[in-house]
């Protein structure tokens, strides 16, 4: 019998309330224990270090530097495989390349390729974006989804049902699969987003087929777009953009949920998947969402934005929880790891700045540029920090995929393809190094009871 035939909705509705808050209660634990027995809430100690959890050779964050045996703050860097993030981009960029598929090469295979290697990879790479016959029409026009996220593992997860060798995890076939996610990932994520635009906006449904010929980013924008036309600008930033966030250590919430599922001996799609259902957690890849929006509303309340004094008192209404989300935060300021400065905020700020001149926003740049420029400053007045503050990544991705006219369901999806090719290096090392399933342990507070048979309750 179906469930509604049987019961009101809202009485039901009021017997989950009751239950939830049995939950709540059930599920609350005092915040001193955690510090009693020395748990690291959030694998991570009162001065924001992480919990060693495993090793890895694919990249390392620093942000700091030890002088006289103390580690101080430093200006963050970034490392991929062993190379500083900022020299892999000026090589490419002085070369006049896209550095998507270079990139991508080095952190699978710890090693930069050659011109035959990298001509070679990039064809492979082309060779899978292909999805199966009436992928399209079967599943992704089928009840799509508002969330991008949400269309994006599902159609992974589907994948799984055409792959003859889904549940092998031997090296040469997870490396397969990984490709092939990496190549249709903008696929999955553009044909959702045209699907939902078509069906729930009423706009024209465009399908473009990508191209072979075409880098990573010139196929986005291709798909993407009704007309197909991108400036070589644009790409540029875009291509820049996806290598920023293609990997960021082992530690961060979805790398960490792929090490823990791979650990599982658990196929490549539901891997991926998980690492998709991790990332979607606004805690994780929505943060350049909430910049976009925190800016939105600056620009409507802030009448001169060139008034050192008018943007400092909104800033300082945001700390307060008297302007926008009433959150206390400053979105795009501050980072678990950085504290001086981010690497890619470092490096993607100039080439912001020349997109921002393209598209005729020069002052709202300059905006944002004042409000990087003062709000650690005001954040260091107001709030007690162990290390300080400077704005990351997301600061300016935001802005960025805001001048590439990016619709905002797809800002957190093209993180997802960015860092789809740092998911199946952790995956494959996971899987090399011949580890152990990850299960950490949890210290129990239940306290021994005695059962009470049903009639006596």
């Amino acid at each position: 019998m179906d469930f509604q035939d049987t019961h009101d909705y809202s009485d039901v509705t009021q017997e989950i309330i009751r239950l939830a808050r049995l939950c709540e209660k059930a599920g609350t634990i005092d915040p001193k224990l955690y510090t009693e027995y020395d748990v690291k809430r959030g694998l991570r100690d009162l001065n924001g270090k992480g919990v060693l959890a495993g090793l890895t050779r694919i990249s390392n964050v620093q942000a700091t530097r030890i002088v006289d045996g103390v580690s101080v703050p430093a200006h963050g860097k970034l490392y991929y495989r062993g190379y500083d993030v900022e020299d892999l981009v000026k090589g490419f960029i002085g070369d006049g390349r896209f550095g998507f598929d270079e990139v991508a090469y080095l952190l699978l295979f710890d090693r930069l390729p050659n011109e035959k290697e990298l001509l070679s990879f990039s064809q492979l790479l082309a060779s899978y974006r292909s999805l199966p016959t009436s992928f399209v029409r079967d599943i992704i026009m089928k009840a799509p989804s508002k969330d991008m996220m949400n269309t994006l593992a599902r159609s992974v997860l589907t994948l799984y049902s055409y792959d003859d060798r889904a549940d092998d995890v031997s090296l040469p076939n997870v490396l397969r699969q990984c490709l092939q996610l990496i190549s249709l990932c903008p696929m999955l994520s553009i044909y959702g987003y045209q699907a939902y635009s078509h069906y729930h906006d009423g706009n024209s449904l465009y399908i473009h087929q990508p191209s072979q010929e075409l880098s990573m980013a010139e196929n986005i924008l291709h798909i993407l777009r009704p007309d197909s036309s991108y400036t070589p600008l644009e790409a540029r930033i875009l291509d820049i953009a996806l290598i920023l966030h293609m990997e960021h250590g082992g530690g961060n919430n979805s790398t960490f949920t792929t090490r823990v599922v791979t650990s599982s001996l658990s196929d490549t799609y539901s891997v991926i998947a998980a690492a998709i259902g991790s990332l979607k957690g606004p805690r994780h890849g929505g943060a350049n969402i909430k910049v976009v929006k925190m800016f939105e509303d600056m620009k409507e309340k802030v009448k001169d934005w060139k008034d050192d004094e008018e943007v400092s008192r909104y800033l300082s209404r945001l700390l307060n929880r008297e302007e926008f989300d009433h959150a206390g935060l400053i979105y795009g300021v501050g980072h678990a790891i950085y504290s001086k400065s981010d690497p890619r905020a470092v490096i993607f700020k100039s080439f912001v700045e020349k997109l921002s001149e393209e598209k005729g926003l020069h002052d709202e740049f300059e905006l944002y540029h004042s409000v990087e420029r003062l709000a650690p400053q005001i954040i260091a007045n107001e709030r007690k920090m162990y290390k300080g503050v400077s704005v990351n990544v997301d600061f300016y991705s935001g802005f960025v995929y805001k001048m590439l006219g990016l619709p905002m369901e797809l800002y957190t999806p093209i993180f997802a393809i960015a860092r789809m090719v740092g998911w199946s290096a952790h995956r494959l090392e996971e899987l090399s190094s011949g580890g152990k399933i990850i299960r950490p342990a949890y210290r129990t507070l239940c306290e021994s009871k005695e059962y009470v048979n049903l009639d006596r309750r």
